[in-house]
């Protein structure tokens, strides 16, 4: 399928901010379910704005918010510049981040070729930890969360989440250790919540950048991508 050209569009968020976000459209569709793509820490760049268009080539409408536009609008950042970077999460709130799926969701609820239909969420690194929050925050029939940081500190948010809960990991990703697995994927036993839990023992943290070629896995990426796609078909149609 092709897509149409991305874009940059702004969203106007409840908290009085305005937030850019990439927007990748399937051509030839009147009608197409909604994917927001969460980006890594280092911003919507080159690799997250093609990941939209590959979404988008698959019959998603798919948009990425810069979800850096309190701190540091419209940046990009290098991958070999995480202390920068870590100051902007640091400078995130829970306020802040509900603030700005509600406003994501809103504005797919008004597009004409995805509303009235089922939205999703993807996100990498500090995008998979969106994309669950994103799930618990608003009624997303399904979100996927690719080696998502720091999601164990966020256990007990698991009985709020709306639609089921995809995680992919990465068996030697060094940021995300196998003791901090378990206490998220026991929340969500206990909260009786349905979840897949895919974990690809020879791949690194961010295996799925093909920008980060210290990390990346075209093996890994490729069997993540085929479950992606298929758990977001299944639950987004």
């Amino acid at each position: 399928m092709q897509t149409i050209d991305g874009a940059w569009i702004e969203l106007e968020v409840g908290d009085g901010t305005r937030m850019r976000a990439w927007l990748a459209r399937p051509e030839g569709r009147a009608k197409a379910p909604g994917l927001v793509v969460f980006q890594e820490a280092y911003g919507v760049n080159e690799h997250i704005r093609e990941v939209c268009e590959k979404f988008a080539a698959e019959g998603f409408v798919a948009l990425a918010p810069e979800i850096f536009h309190r701190t540091a609008p419209r940046q990009e950042f290098p991958y070999s510049d995480f202390p920068t970077v870590k100051e902007h999460m640091a400078a995130m709130t829970l306020e802040g981040i509900e603030a700005d799926v509600r406003a994501t969701a809103a504005w797919f609820d008004r597009d004409k070729q995805a509303g009235g239909n089922a939205l999703g969420a993807v996100g990498y690194c500090m995008g998979g930890r969106m994309a669950y929050l994103a799930n618990t925050m608003a009624p997303l029939a399904c979100a996927v969360s690719y080696y998502g940081g720091q999601l164990h500190a966020f256990a007990d948010r698991a009985q709020k989440l709306h639609g089921p809960q995809l995680l992919i990991w990465g068996g030697l990703d060094a940021a995300i250790t196998w003791e901090q697995r378990p206490v998220l994927i026991d929340a969500l036993k206990e909260a009786k919540k349905p979840f897949i839990d895919m974990v690809i023992s020879d791949a690194r943290h961010a295996f799925n950048c093909d920008a980060r070629p210290d990390a990346y896995s075209g093996a890994a990426a490729r069997q993540a991508r085929a479950l992606t796609l298929a758990f977001l078909l299944e639950h987004l149609g």
